[in-house]
């Protein structure tokens, strides 16, 4: 099976799909998220996160 990677818009509590695709990439970690998994990114900088370990780790880095 050949995955395509997915362009998203983040909002707060959804995301829009622009480009169909089977996953994104974790911008922190660069692993693989099928769309079905997708929890946690960032609305401000429109950035996806594998988990909330690398969301924190994003969160963290802002602040300094």
């Amino acid at each position: 099976m050949i995955k395509k990677k997915a362009k998203l818009i983040f909002k707060h509590n959804s995301f829009d799909i622009v480009e169909n695709g089977d996953y994104v990439l974790c911008a922190i970690s660069g692993k693989e998220i099928l769309l079905k998994d997708l929890n946690y990114w960032n609305v401000e900088l429109q950035e996806a996160y594998f988990s909330a370990k690398e969301a924190n780790e994003r969160y963290k880095n802002l602040g300094k």
